[in-house]
């Protein structure tokens, strides 16, 4: 994926200090939090089976029920998050499990880390056979 100049431009338009950019209310922290905030509410919709302001499909009896704040603790520091609801509490959001409180970035490093990160088996090409 390549993120266009212009929408680059736009974001660090007001960064100025390495704090802008990185500190505790700097724009990567804020990225973060809209970030997961928007694919915590894609599963919401995904789960419930329609957008978000949209009338839900006829038989559906759950819907959207607003969000709770949830405090979540990473590499960089505390991550508030909103995450969504439904009436049922149906909804089991993959991204932020009910009662995690941890995200945790796993790097790639080696082989074995690999594995455990995306459950898939790697061979060095060298070494083929």
């Amino acid at each position: 994926m390549t993120i266009p100049q212009a929408l680059l431009d736009e974001l660090l338009k007001d960064v100025k200090r390495p704090e802008d950019l990185l500190g505790d209310a700097g724009l990567m922290k804020e990225l973060k939090i809209r970030l997961m905030e928007w694919m915590l509410g894609a599963e919401l919709t995904e789960h419930l089976g329609y957008e978000e302001g949209k009338e839900a499909p006829s038989g559906q009896p759950n819907r959207r029920n607003g969000s709770t704040k949830k405090a979540l603790k990473s590499e960089d520091g505390e991550l508030p998050v909103a995450v969504p609801r439904d009436r049922d509490s149906s909804f089991e959001p993959a991204l932020v499990k009910k009662g995690q409180n941890r995200v945790i970035r796993k790097s790639i490093k080696t082989r074995g880390s690999f594995r455990e990160c995306h459950k898939l088996c790697v061979s060095d090409p060298a070494h083929a056979v």
